[in-house]
């Protein structure tokens, strides 16, 4: 498409937005400046590096397919988010899982991790300009492969993930320091049983007191968000998940801590974005981690659906984007990996970028006249709108290909870079 026609189409659908009281440039600003955590694990199948042959081997976690090419180094991984970043507009971040150190070839078990293993990644995300986030990481360990961690009978255990997890609050508050920007610490732990327990409450008084332990620790707010994660149920945990949303709902809100939304970690008929409004009164703040359960939490690659259109448009409605941080949370194998990387960041600013061109002025008026019919009316033509050519105009402001180029651009680095990894 030539220059003048694209010009012309976006010149077009910014009349048309005015036409609805809509101002297409603040909705760019807008959309474009809320920052997208890129999450590491995609590129490598959450293996990680802090051994030789790492991979999930327990926790509820499971990646599918056999894509070749995927990021066999630090080297590589970082490779990949640098392409990657050159196909997503806005602002980005990156979060990292604490297997992601860099361990000079030593094994360094996780109650041993340090700043110094990370100081790397600081370096290069500073270069960037990609602010960093963080996760501790309670799978794919031999004092895991139980079943449970944080809330093991065995206070040796517990002990070893107490450690852990106090290691990575202090890793995290050194990259939010040295970053000027405070790092999200996501603490998610696989706990539960394949058959209901007897002993629920014993369980959960366990990880409250472990977590009382970890968060003794305070660390600046400029530094350091934590933020906690239930589950609905997981693989080996389908009965009892220790660490449930009611669990961590109540936590959360005594504690004054972050609560992690994951969009795969409720029931498919369960709206995240009706718990917005529901959960924000009562804690700091919320950690939302953008992936797509199909049937059970499965982690697919993040597309433009009604879940996801929703999610974004109650946080623009509701002006929460403050107190909320978004993190994509999905790894695919099936696909090309740094296309599913790209693809589910594209398609969670392309749903803030239609938030923000709704009519919400009109709505409201709508609204607080009781005018039903107005309203849904509306809302049915901001579906219709041109807002794919603005889509387009975001992408050429931010230095990225547009849709139909982007598969170009993927294709082109499977041919040059990961083809050549899967073939030696």
């Amino acid at each position: 498409m030539s220059q003048s026609v694209q010009g012309a189409s976006f010149g077009e659908a910014a009349e048309r937005y005015a036409s609805l009281g809509v101002d297409v440039e603040k909705a760019i600003g807008a959309a474009l400046a809320v920052p997208i955590s890129i999450h590491c694990w995609q590129g490598d199948d959450v293996g990680g590096f802090e051994r030789e042959g790492a991979g999930l081997s327990d926790g509820g976690i499971q990646v599918t397919g056999r894509q070749p090419g995927k990021a066999r180094s630090l080297p590589e991984l970082r490779m990949d988010i640098e392409k990657v970043v050159t196909l997503c507009p806005g602002e980005r971040r990156l979060s990292l899982h604490a297997t992601y150190g860099e361990f000079g070839g030593k094994f360094v078990d996780r109650d041993a991790i340090e700043v110094g293993h990370f100081s790397g990644w600081m370096q290069w995300a500073g270069e960037r300009h990609i602010p960093l986030d963080f996760n501790s990481t309670l799978f794919s360990h031999p004092l895991a492969a139980g079943g449970y961690t944080l809330s093991h009978r065995d206070q040796r255990v517990r002990a070893f993930w107490i450690e852990h997890v106090e290691r990575t609050r202090r890793i995290a508050a050194a990259m939010g320091k040295s970053q000027g920007s405070a790092s999200v610490l996501n603490l998610w732990i696989p706990d539960g049983a394949k058959d209901s327990p007897v002993d629920r409450k014993g369980y959960r008084e366990r990880l409250a007191e472990s977590l009382d332990a970890i968060y003794a620790e305070r660390f600046p707010a400029h530094a350091i968000e934590d933020s906690v994660e239930g589950k609905l149920f997981g693989i080996g945990s389908e009965a009892f998940v220790v660490g449930s949303h009611d669990f961590y709902l109540a936590y959360a809100a005594t504690r004054h801590l972050f609560l992690t939304l994951d969009m795969g970690h409720f029931h498919p008929t369960e709206s995240v974005a009706d718990k917005i409004s529901a959960i924000l009164p009562f804690v700091p703040g919320l950690l939302l981690h953008v992936s797509r359960g199909l049937r059970w939490d499965s982690d697919h690659v993040v597309t433009l659906g009604d879940e996801l259109g929703e999610l974004a448009r109650e946080l623009v409605r509701s002006g929460s984007l403050d107190r909320v941080r978004f993190g994509l949370d999905y790894f695919d194998a099936s696909i090309d990996r740094i296309g599913a990387w790209a693809l589910g960041f594209r398609s969670a600013r392309k749903a803030l970028l239609a938030a923000f061109l709704e009519p919400r002025a009109a709505l409201l008026d709508a609204d607080e006249a009781g005018n039903g019919f107005a309203r849904l009316a509306l809302l049915e033509e901001a579906k219709a709108m041109p807002w794919s050519a603005v889509w387009d105009e975001c992408c050429r402001r931010s230095g990225v290909p547009e849709d139909r180029a982007f598969i170009g651009e993927v294709e082109a680095y499977a041919r040059t870079v990961t083809s050549k990894r899967a073939a030696s």
